[in-house]
C-alpha cells in the first residue's frame, strides 16, 4: 500500500511518516505542496490505476489549499478513485462539509492523535481494497458480457452501444461516421460440406481477420449475428471505410481456409457492404446501418466476393 502525504509543515510530514512507518506502512510518499502532490501523482504508471493508494492532505497549505487540492485531484479520471483523508486543526463544521464536498472521506484533527491516525487509515484502505476488488469484478463482467462467446470480438450489444456514442460524438463534433458489414459467402453450403465445428473455426479465423485490421480505439469490429461483421469508424469517410473494408476482404481470402462448394473460388470469401454519414437532428443510427446493409445485398446479388459502397446517406 502506497500513502502520499502532503502538508507544508516539515515537521508533520516526519511524524506522519514516522507513525506510519512504525505501523509497517513502508511505502510513504511526502509531498510539501498540493502542486509537488499532483505531478507526483500524474507521473505514475498510466496503466488504468494509481500507484497510490491512499492521500492524506492537510487542509490549510499556502497558494493551493487542501480542500481545492482536492476537488482538482476528484475531477482528474485517473486520480478520482484514490481515497483523500483531510488533516486539520480546524473544527468548523463549514470547513468540514466543504471537504467532503469536494470529495474528501474522511478526516483527522490536529495535533495528530497515534491511535486515531491508524484507526482512520486502515479503514479507508480496507474500503479502498474492497473497492478496487468490486471494480476488477465489474470490469470482468463488462468484457464477459461484451464479448461474442464464440469469436472473442465484440458481441451485438457491444456494437449497438458502441455505435450509439459515436454517433453522439459525430453528431456534436459535425464529423463523419462509416460502417463496414461483411458476410461470409455461402456460409451454409460451407457448414454443409465441412460441418459445424468447422464452421465455428471458420468464424472464428474471420473474426480474428477482421479486428487485426481495426487497431485504433475509435475503430470497433464486431460480430453482427451468424455470420454477418460489421466494423464501426469514427471521424472516416466512405473512402477511407472502403479502404479497410477491401484490406479485410483481401485479408480473409489470404486465409486460404478451403471452400469445396463455393461456385466463385476455392476458398473462403466475404462480400462487404460500406456507408457513411454526417450525423444530424434529421438522421438515425439506422439509416446508417440500412444503407451499408443495402450495399452488401448489393453486393451479393453482383457476384459476391466484392465491396460495394452505399450512394451518400444523407444527415
Amino acid at each position: 500500500m502506497s500513502i502520499l502525504v502532503v502538508d507544508d509543515s516539515f515537521d508533520s510530514r516526519l511524524l506522519v511518516r514516522a507513525l506510519l512507518k512504525d505501523q509497517g506502512y513502508s511505502d510513504i510518499i511526502l509531498a510539501e505542496s498540493a502542486a509537488v502532490a499532483l505531478e507526483i501523482l500524474r507521473s505514475q504508471p498510466t496503466d488504468g490505476h494509481s500507484k497510490v493508494d491512499l492521500i492524506l492532505m492537510d487542509l490549510v497549505m499556502p497558494e493551493l489549499d487542501g480542500i481545492e487540492a482536492c476537488r482538482m485531484f476528484k475531477q482528474d479520471e485517473a486520480l478520482q478513485d484514490i481515497p483523500i483523508i483531510m488533516v486539520t486543526a480546524s473544527s468548523e463544521v463549514e470547513n468540514l462539509e466543504r471537504a467532503f464536498a469536494a470529495g474528501a472521506m474522511d478526516f483527522i484533527t490536529k495535533p495528530l492523535k497515534r491511535v486515531e491516525l491508524l484507526a482512520r487509515v486502515r479503514s479507508v484502505l480496507k474500503l479502498k481494497s474492497e473497492m478496487d476488488q468490486r471494480k476488477s469484478r465489474e470490469e470482468e463482467l463488462r468484457s464477459l458480457t461484451s464479448l461474442d462467446g464464440l469469436t472473442g470480438i465484440a458481441n451485438r450489444r457491444c456494437f449497438d452501444e458502441f455505435l450509439e456514442d459515436a454517433w453522439h460524438q459525430a453528431l456534436g463534433n459535425h464529423q463523419p461516421l462509416a460502417l463496414i458489414m461483411l458476410d461470409i459467402d455461402f456460409f451454409k453450403m460451407y457448414n454443409d460440406a465441412y460441418g459445424h465445428q468447422a464452421g465455428d473455426e471458420c468464424l472464428r479465423k474471420v473474426a480474428k481477420t477482421i479486428q487485426s485490421i481495426v487497431n485504433c480505439p475509435f475503430e470497433l469490429a464486431a460480430r453482427y449475428g451468424g455470420e454477418e461483421f460489421s466494423v464501426i469508424l469514427a471521424s472516416s469517410d466512405a473512402q477511407y471505410a472502403a479502404q479497410v473494408g477491401e484490406k479485410a476482404r483481401i485479408a480473409v481470402v489470404g486465409l486460404n481456409v478451403p471452400h469445396c462448394r463455393s461456385p466463385i473460388l476455392p476458398v473462403v470469401t466475404v462480400s462487404v457492404g460500406v456507408a457513411s454519414i454526417v450525423p444530424s437532428l434529421q438522421s438515425t443510427a439506422q439509416e446508417l446501418i440500412k444503407a451499408a446493409d443495402d450495399a452488401l445485398y448489393y453486393a451479393k446479388q453482383n457476384g459476391r466476393n466484392q465491396i460495394r459502397i452505399a450512394s451518400e446517406v444523407k444527415g
